[in-house]
């Protein structure tokens, strides 16, 4: 049956299925990405774009207003380089289309072709022989063939094979590709997205398309990266709001700061991807163009080492309230989920695009109490879909799901990808805590235990770890809602100096309290006696907020006690800082 015109709904559901088959075929594509950095993930970012678009977009009688809704949502979920410009590319077709109830081959072959100069004028430096260049090459073909056929079955069908040519030109315009010895991973994710829309167009049943995948393939056996492509650490990117958005000089800023610059979509909404070296720096400057809604800025190194050089076989992911030395996450390749930082209208990733110092420096001079909020579901998601294509396994320890939802988001990310082993242990601990528990895991993978042994010895390491907290004063917690202004009045009036520690279910509770922070330091040093009188000590650390001269009391105390030095002193992670403030001292203890 000959299809003479698309409606809104047609498209839609045509949009949906070529979706479909990137998603299927995102590991396979993280696979052979090696341009323009070996970062392998190329299959989860355009896998996670369609997601975000199936989630948001929606129908309507109108293709154009359909189109709009797709575009809408690709450039809010588009992520990486290639779903920067596929997103560019679909923004491009719903400002060209025509406001018509259907779309005629003719009309469509105007649309796409003219839609490429916006894909193309969103990268910086275009190069040939990437998604942009197979994008052109197939809307020539459709271009070219409008008038021939008034069959979108038919004029799919042949443009499908052009692109399928392009792909495999692929390899002689870039010798990255050629000396690895595959196609551009994007330019087969596209081609992947038109394989699942002509499928459907001849079949025009959704449901079986999500139940028979064609044209699937294997992944090659060995492609041949190398460490030396990646000469900037962090793939930065970031959406932007506002009114009337200058989208030339925020192209301006982004390309001054790195490598592979895209700056997509409109006025009001435009999304900017770079690899660079300093993020924090970056999204300083952009500040000043428009709201800044959601940022990420991932380590490409660790990913490299993720897809082509792993220690282990189960990958290991917390969230950046976990405190540990930097030194410990390179070397055991952890990869870490950041907390959302705000100060007034000034968006921070924890970490990662403010450190310690600068973030207790802002919470001093800031005329605004910081706030802070979990991670995007989609960044979550996407991170577990990238882990899960290069691991056999990953385990998730999140801080304690009494204090935040950390917990509940990372399971309802697992649950959302059938097939994939992932498990999300609830530490019931934070900051210092929640390191050494890592600790013990990571110890747990030297000695050969398996996923499942990590997983059910969990719950018996947690039980034999103990925070405690010396807080200098409770003003943070009121400016951070955590306790009233009464309350913290009259404490400031007593000059009382709680102790804090979790509970069982890892709640915080007030374990003593006193009139003077030296008494503060008498109790817990007894509380520290009687932890090492219960049992063998395995380890103990210490984290503060800005005051290295009580963490260095502490350590020398318990080092008296303990008869051993501790494991680590060092800055108190910024997401927990903003609710204990400056002059916090933390103390991990952890039983054999």
């Amino acid at each position: 049956m000959k299809i003479r015109y698309l409606s809104g709904n047609r498209l839609y559901y045509a949009f949906l299925a070529g979706g479909e088959t990137v998603i299927r075929d995102q590991a396979y594509l993280n696979k052979i990405n090696v341009f323009p950095v070996p970062d392998a993930d190329t299959g989860t970012n355009l896998a996670s774009m369609m997601r975000f678009i199936a989630a948001r977009a929606k129908a309507f009688h109108s293709p154009k207003s359909t189109l709009d809704s797709i575009a809408d949502a690709a450039i809010s979920g588009a992520r990486g380089n290639s779903g920067i410009i596929f997103a560019q590319f679909l923004y491009g077709i719903a400002q060209e289309i025509k406001n018509d109830l259907r779309i005629s081959t003719k009309a469509f072959g105007e649309s796409v072709r003219h839609a490429v100069r916006y894909a193309r004028s969103a990268i910086v430096h275009p190069v040939d022989g990437t998604m942009i260049t197979l994008i052109h090459d197939w809307a020539e073909a459709v271009y070219r063939e409008r008038q021939k056929t008034s069959d979108f079955a038919e004029l799919l069908s042949h443009s499908l094979q052009i692109a399928q040519e392009s792909l495999k030109e692929t390899p002689k315009k870039l010798a990255v590709l050629r000396k690895a010895g595959v196609v551009d991973a994007g330019s087969k994710g596209f081609v992947d997205f038109l394989e699942g829309v002509v499928h459907f167009i001849k079949r025009g049943n959704i449901k079986h398309l999500l139940t028979s995948r064609s044209g699937t393939t294997e992944a090659p056996p060995v492609v041949h990266a190398h460490k030396s492509a990646i000469r900037k650490r962090y793939c930065s990117e970031a959406l932007m709001t506002g009114t009337g958005l200058d989208v030339d000089a925020i192209r301006k800023v982004v390309s001054s700061f790195g490598e592979s610059a895209i700056v997509a979509g409109s006025g009001e909404k435009a999304r900017i991807h770079v690899h660079t070296d300093a993020p924090a720096d970056l999204f300083f400057r952009l500040k000043d163009f428009g709201t800044i809604a959601e940022i990420k800025a991932d380590d490409m190194i660790r990913q490299y080492e993720a897809s082509h050089r792993p220690k282990s076989k189960i990958a290991l992911v917390v969230d950046s309230a976990c405190d540990l030395p930097r030194a410990f996450f390179y070397e055991h390749q952890i990869h870490i989920i950041p907390f959302q930082l705000t100060f007034g209208d000034t968006l921070f990733l924890d970490k990662v695009t403010i450190t310690p110092e600068q973030f207790y420096s802002l919470l001093q001079s800031s005329p605004h109490h910081p706030q802070s909020s979990q991670p995007s579901p989609a960044s979550v998601q996407s991170l577990f879909a990238f882990l899960a294509s290069h691991y056999e396994s990953v385990i998730a320890v999140t801080i304690s799901s009494g204090l935040t939802g950390m917990y509940s988001l990372c399971l309802k990310a697992a649950e959302s990808l059938p097939g994939t082993k992932i498990s999300v242990i609830d530490s019931k601990h934070l900051s210092v805590t929640h390191g050494l528990i890592l600790v013990r895991i990571v110890d747990g993978l030297r000695k050969g235990m398996s996923h499942d042994e990590i997983v059910a010895s969990a719950g018996d390491w947690i039980a034999k770890t103990k925070l405690l907290v010396d807080i200098a004063t409770l003003k943070y917690m009121v400016r951070g809602g955590r306790v009233s202004p009464l309350k913290g009045l009259i404490a400031g009036l007593l000059n009382l100096k709680p102790i804090i520690s979790l509970d069982a279910d890892g709640k915080a509770v007030a374990d003593g309290k006193s009139f003077s922070r030296r008494s503060n330091m008498k109790k817990i040093l007894g509380m520290v006696r009687e932890f090492a009188g219960a049992g063998k000590v395995r380890g103990y650390a210490i984290v503060h907020a800005r005051n290295p001269e009580r963490a260095a009391l502490y350590a020398e105390a318990m080092a008296g006690i303990i008869g051993a030095k501790p494991d680590f002193v060092m800055d108190l992670s910024p997401v927990i800082g903003v609710h204990n403030g400056i002059g916090v001292v933390g103390i991990a203890l952890v039983h054999e």
